[in-house]
């Protein structure tokens, strides 16, 4: 989006090497917290310099305009928590769709777009997250074991019951259907 900023990571590959954004990404996910992984990888031949040999930030490309999607399939929302989720990461983000599986960071999330986040999410469901949930729970299926877990704290027995019952269709095997 326009005026946004994200982390972008700008390489350049050793001779003969090959370099793979994802690959990459899940190197630094391994030693950096979710916030601080790059949401863009450019890689370069080489980086522009200025006349005193300092990089030219100024000549550096942008990246592309959308993130480099996870190599996993797009699996739709499977209940209206999650679908609500996938909406507002939709338009936090900027992202035509979003599925249920998809890295909020690898998309392109940061904590300033979680915190924007965390907000819809406070209107949406009346339910208080912390913002570290998103970076616990970075998935929209992860986010959404969290809203229903904060709910079913909030109500009483009777409405915990049906939010229970929420949580329980939510962790099934793919494949596996909830009896009604």
């Amino acid at each position: 989006m326009p005026g946004d900023q994200r982390l972008v990571a700008y390489v350049v590959p050793i001779a003969g090497s090959a370099i793979i954004p994802h690959e990459l990404r899940a190197l630094l996910s391994q030693k950096l917290p979710a916030g601080m992984v790059p949401s863009a990888f450019v890689l370069l031949d080489a980086f522009p310099l200025l006349p005193n040999g300092k990089v030219d930030r100024r000549a550096l490309p942008p990246p592309e305009s959308q993130p480099v999607r996870a190599v996993a399939a797009h699996v739709a929302p499977r209940n209206p928590v999650e679908e609500s989720l996938a909406r507002i990461w939709s338009e936090v983000l900027g992202l035509e769709r979003v599925g249920i599986h998809d890295n909020f960071f690898e998309l392109g999330g940061h904590s300033l777009l979680a915190t924007r986040v965390v907000s819809r999410v406070r209107n949406e469901f009346q339910t208080e997250l912390p913002l570290r949930c998103i970076f616990d729970s970075p998935t929209v299926a992860g986010l959404a074991m969290a809203v229903l877990q904060a709910k079913a704290m909030r109500v009483g027995p009777g409405e915990g019951a049906a939010v229970l019952d929420q949580i329980n269709m939510n962790e099934q095997l793919p494949g596996q259907h909830h009896a009604t």
